[in-house]
């Protein structure tokens, strides 16, 4: 079963038609799939499938002979996993160059470290490069959204994914296949990603040789997600070197398993602290490198703090998505003051604050009046996330939302 995802309407944009389009992100994201639906009569190659990479490997002007040879009604090339063979990038190049119209080139995958420790050819001023996430809100079939984000709100209706519970969201994630899933399947699926992506893969790549101290390390790693990074506390409770951990957040960064969410950086008034946070890129994934209940409603008193990861993380793919020069910050000040996150969008930054309570007082909008004092000229409104199950307006710039609302 296949449902739109939001990423198709920029990947088939004009703007990108004639570019070699990169698309990245995590294993299970459903990257192929969004591909196969969304471009007609695709010639697909499967780096992942080692019989194919070793072809391609051994020879890789092997590309070209078997593109030219090609009927030509096929234009559409895809590249599956292209980080498995580098050199590819560079025989793309050349097929681009000597011809543009005569492929539409589309390049995926699931780790951009190789490509980078590499020098790989990433194909300067002839590429688009998007990023594919887990599902957000924006691509399910509710039927209204509170639009802040002044976008069109999905229509009444609407094709996408079905929505889920939040005790579903909090425990099992939004990964498109995932959440098609039966409760127990689901389980096992997320188990496995643990044990067969991050462990086995990352190791296959050659980027981290001892996996006893990474698989340690991605258990820390997993219950630390959505606070600031903090190297010095890791290293003592894992015995494991602080060049070593910085490291490992680069490996789950660069094979986006999880995203370094900076520190707002406006000038103010205010002093700021400025050590980025760390959130995995889906909960469930979270969950099950964690050790943690994949049974929803399990969570008990970590509610509160798996609501604030999941809206994160829906924050950060939903700008990846969008891709118009948004991004995500978080705020805090050396006196205590603290602001979940933070839309830092081109004209006006809006503070996000996230809260578990299905019963918002205007105490909760303490932090969030505070932000909006020290930054007047961007920020002029607030938002608290929380489980209310209708919009309250807090105070004259503040309201709070449904967590299903965001």
């Amino acid at each position: 079963m296949y449902f739109p995802r939001l990423l198709s309407e920029r990947l088939e944009a004009r703007a990108s038609r004639g570019k070699v389009r990169l698309l990245f992100g995590p294993r299970q994201t459903g990257k192929t799939m969004l591909l196969e639906h969304g471009i007609p009569g695709i010639h697909r190659i499967d780096l992942g499938a080692p019989s194919e990479r070793r072809l391609y490997e051994a020879d890789p002007a092997r590309l070209a002979r078997e593109l030219k040879a090609l009927p030509a009604k096929v234009r559409s090339v895809v590249l599956d996993e292209i980080q498995k063979v580098p050199p590819l990038l560079d025989e793309v190049q050349s097929l681009y160059d000597q011809d543009r119209k005569r492929f539409e080139f589309f390049l995926t995958g699931s780790s951009a470290r190789k490509l980078r420790t590499d020098s790989a050819n990433l194909l300067p001023g002839r590429s688009h490069v998007f990023r594919l996430g887990p599902v957000t809100l924006l691509e399910t079939s509710r039927e209204s959204a509170f639009d802040w984000m002044g976008r069109k709100a999905p229509a009444e209706g609407a094709k996408g994914f079905p929505p889920q519970s939040l005790a579903r969201q909090l425990t099992l994630g939004s990964l498109p296949g995932v959440r098609l899933e039966t409760q127990a399947a689901a389980r096992e699926t997320l188990r496995a990603y643990v044990e067969n992506y991050l462990e086995e893969e990352i190791r296959r790549e050659a980027v981290v040789r001892d996996l006893g101290p990474f698989s340690l390390f991605v258990r820390l790693a997993a219950l630390e997600s959505g606070h600031p990074i903090n190297l010095t506390r890791l290293s003592q409770e894992a015995g494991i070197g602080l060049a070593t951990l910085r490291n490992y957040y680069d490996v789950l960064a660069d094979t986006f398993v999880g995203y370094r969410v900076p520190a707002y950086g406006r000038a103010g008034r205010k002093r700021l602290l400025t050590t980025p946070k760390f959130l995995f890129f889906d909960l469930g994934v979270r969950n099950a490198a964690a050790d943690a209940s994949l049974d929803p409603g399990s969570y008990g008193a970590t509610g509160g703090e798996l609501l604030q990861q999941w809206v994160g993380s829906e924050l950060v793919t939903r700008a990846m998505t969008l891709g118009q020069g948004d991004r995500v910050t978080f705020w805090r000040t050396v006196t205590g003051a603290e602001v979940d996150f933070v839309w830092e969008g081109k004209k006006e930054d809006l503070p996000i604050e996230v809260k578990w309570t299905e019963n918002p007082r205007s105490e909760d909008a303490r932090h969030l009046e505070t932000f909006l004092d020290a930054y007047p000229e961007r920020a002029q409104r607030g938002l608290l996330v929380c489980r209310t199950p209708r919009r309250q307006q807090l105070s004259e710039r503040v309201m709070a939302i449904p967590w299903d609302e965001m």
